[in-house]
């Protein structure tokens, strides 16, 4: 079962978003300007946090309940994916609710680490390429936590990510594009922006995209952070 907000968003919200990413985009001075793109890698817990609260869904409250309450904050080593060339069109696509979250990660990009977690050996060439996360909160995030992980995952279009578990209990809300969720044997149900998506502990789970790329919020919850997704066979 998942919780929803409305997201709709009318259409001079979408050419402003499309009219803001070009702006964006045309100030190279602004975004590699180091100082401004370590202030917004900063500002994301704090803007994650809120966009989950807004979202009033008691399965969220629940994990926020974990959330670290010191503001603590680690260094963080940049490292890029392929995958980050989708991330102008998600905020040309993002509802408005989400736009904050999402701009502020366009800005942080090159300052955050992002990761991989397979092998192309694994998953292929083309997962690997339109696939990447970050963590905010948790082990290696800018915010410590050893309780609770937040960050962002981001897939191309056309991308399958593969049937797979773990011990953590998850959550993921989309925040820009759509994509299609397969839980446990059961059928594919597509989840828009806002969605709320809950994977118990060890339940299997996949997600696919089709024509647009997805970037979608997510929180782990477990004693064991330090633990890897296990892909079914």
């Amino acid at each position: 079962m998942t919780d929803r907000v409305c997201l709709n968003r009318s259409r001079r919200d979408v050419l402003l978003g499309g009219a803001a990413t070009l702006l964006t985009l045309s100030r190279p001075a602004a975004r590699g300007n180091e100082g401004a793109s370590i202030s917004a890698r900063q500002a994301l817990p704090e803007l994650a946090r809120q966009f989950l609260q807004d979202l009033r869904s008691p399965q969220v409250d629940d994990f926020l309940r974990s959330w670290p309450v010191a503001p603590v904050r680690r260094p963080v080593v940049p490292s890029t994916v392929p995958v980050l060339r989708w991330l102008p069109s998600a905020l040309a696509r993002a509802p408005v609710v989400a736009e904050p979250l999402v701009r502020g990660l366009l800005e942080a990009s090159d300052v955050l680490a992002w990761r991989r977690s397979y092998t192309s050996s694994a998953v292929g060439d083309h997962f690997l390429d339109n696939y990447g996360w970050c963590e905010l909160v948790g082990l290696t995030g800018e915010r410590a936590s050893d309780q609770l992980a937040c960050g962002c995952l981001v897939l191309g279009p056309d991308t399958l990510y593969p049937r797979h578990r773990h011990e953590a209990q998850e959550i993921y809300v989309p925040l820009s594009g759509s994509a299609s969720w397969g839980r446990g044997e059961g059928d594919w149900r597509e989840a828009a922006p806002g969605a709320v998506i809950h994977h118990m502990s060890g339940e299997a789970h996949a997600m696919r995209t089709s024509l647009m790329p997805l970037l979608a919020l997510y929180l782990w919850r477990s004693a064991n952070l330090d633990q890897k997704s296990q892909l079914d066979p």
